[in-house]
This record gives C-alpha cells, structure tokens and sequence, in this order.
C-alpha cells in the first residue's frame, strides 16, 4: 500500500484530508482493499465514510433481494420500488456508492460467505462481517488469520438502538503522539472465539451488559436455527431460559444480564438510524486508523446504547 504516489485528481480531491492525516495515510488509503458483508443501516453508513475517505477499493456481499425491510435505516437504497425489482441489496448499494465517491471502485460479489476459503480474503487488507452468525463470523476470522499477511477483521451488529464492534488486528504496530514526540507502539489480538469465550466470572461487573446480552442472542440463533436478527418478542421466554443457563454455567448471577435488556434485543429488528450513524461511524474511523497506521486503535469490543447515549470500548483480551 505504500508504492505508489498519489495522482494529481486524487491530491486535489483529498486535499483537506491530506492537511489532517497527512498524503502518506491518503496513499495508503488509495491503495486499500476492503471487502463488506451484510450490507444493513450501520454497514452502509461505514460504507459511504470509507468511501468518501477515498479507500482504493470496496467489494459487497449481500444476496438477499430488495424489500421495504432492507431500506428501512439503509440509505443508500432509495424507496422507489421500480428501482429496485428483482436487484439485490448488494446491488443497490453498489451503484449508491458510486456515485458518493467515482474514484473508488466499488463491486460486488455473490455468494455464500461461509462456503469462500482462505484465498478468496487475501486479496483484501479489510475484511467486515455484519449481521452474521456466530459460527460464521468464527470461521471467516480464522480463515483471516491464516493467511500469510495480516488482514485487519471486523464484526458490527446492531440491534434497535443497540450495538456492537468487535476487532482482530492480530499483532498491530502503530504510532502515536506522546507530549511532543512520535512512539512506536503493539497491541495483540485475540480471535473471536477467543473473545466470545472468555469466562464470565473474572469479568468485572462493570464490563457492558450487552457483551454477555449479545453471547445469549447469538447462542439463541444459533441453536434455533435461525437467521441473525431473526427473533421476535415471542421468543423472550426462550431467551430468558437460556441466560439462566449461560449465567449458571459461569458461576455468575443472573442480574448480569437485565431482562429488559435481552427484551429490547429480541425486539430490535429495525434499526435504529441515530444509533446506525454512530456505530458506522466509529467503525469507519476504526478502519481509516488502521490503514493509515495513525492513531491508536479500538480494542477489541466497542458497545453503544442510544438509551443512555453512551459508548463504551471494552479489552475482554486481558481477562484470556
């Protein structure tokens, strides 16, 4: 990413860019590859910042055909069904994100994201899952760090006005200002098996309740079989049963996790778009560091909760 210098197109467009982060950070950006999968309103929020950021280029993976659903917090699909009959949300965004910024290259790819190996994800330098299941957001993370280069891995969900960032950057080097100098700093990753694993009971309390909120979410859907973001109200009492389980199983009481919190969950699935904008944005500023090389990075869990207004950044690799 650090070849080739920056056109003279590229250096006018990007130039208030350029006087904040630099041309060096600009030609990294201009040379990065990112690929996205599960294209919602926080995914497209994040899509159109990188965009705009001026990433080299942007790949989308997302099969499931146009409804009024898909377009409920997601932008970049206009709500004009003449547009959009018979065309997948990848599509759509596709041609959106175009249009925000011609200079990148934006595409598409079709797909099941669990059935592509390890060598489809090493022509990218970023990789982010949203809205998928645990067992594929494992996988997909794992095939990334077994590639010979480092590829940075993100996971974003948002459910209702609730969200969460997870990071991978595995072993990330990185500098920093300290008072009037530049230093060099390293930071190690777990995988998200790893950090989804993690025993409750060394968890200090005051760690966000929607860490242990989310593990019960995504064990429900799993062992339900069903789709992520696919529960209803209906199947609180379900949800509820296996909390008592989880919280049980590691040794911990079961007010770790509130019921109305698991409730808001379960009934959170339209997006909440304040809360969209926020997390996609964070995730946007996440990925624009760690290409850039600048700034210290987010790790390794990010929570937001429009209710209380609050983000929260927590380290569960310290607690391994």
């Amino acid at each position: 990413m650090d070849g080739e210098e920056l056109t003279e197109q590229e250096t006018a467009l990007y130039d208030r860019q350029i006087r904040v982060w630099g041309a060096g950070a600009q030609r990294r950006l201009s040379k990065s590859h990112v690929f996205v999968s599960g294209i919602k309103g926080t995914v497209a929020e994040f899509c159109k910042n990188i965009v705009l950021a001026g990433v080299g280029s942007v790949t989308l993976l997302d099969d499931r055909l146009v409804t009024t659903e898909a377009f409920n917090a997601n932008f970049l699909i206009l709500p004009d069904e003449n547009a959009y009959v018979g065309k997948t949300v990848a599509e759509i965004c596709c041609d959106s994100l175009k249009e925000f910024n011609p200079m990148v290259h934006v595409s598409i790819e079709k797909g099941d994201l669990s059935t592509f190996g390890v060598d489809f994800f090493e022509k990218f330098d970023v990789v982010v899952i949203g809205y998928s299941s645990r067992a594929t957001k494992k996988a997909v993370n794992e095939k990334c760090r077994n590639l010979a280069k480092r590829v940075a891995f993100y996971t974003v969900d948002c459910r209702g006005s609730c969200g969460e960032i997870f990071v991978d950057l595995q072993n990330y080097k990185y500098t920093k200002k300290k008072l009037d100098e530049t230093v060099e700093c390293e930071l190690t990753f777990p995988s998200f098996e790893e950090a989804v694993s993690v025993p409750w009971k060394p968890i200090p309390r005051r760690t966000a309740k929607l860490y242990f909120a989310m593990r019960v979410i995504e064990l429900f859907e799993e062992t339900e079989g069903r789709k992520p973001g696919e529960c209803s109200l209906s199947d609180l009492q379900i949800v509820l049963k296996l909390k008592k389980e989880l919280c049980e199983g590691n040794s911990v009481s079961e007010n770790h996790i509130p019921d109305i919190l698991l409730e808001r969950l379960v009934s959170g699935n339209t997006e909440f778009p304040p809360a969209c904008a926020i997390i996609g944005g964070i995730l946007g500023q996440e990925v624009i560091k760690v290409i850039s090389g600048k700034g210290e990075p987010l790790k390794n869990f990010f929570y937001f909760d429009a209710e209380d207004g609050k983000g929260v950044i927590e380290d569960l690799s310290n607690k391994l």
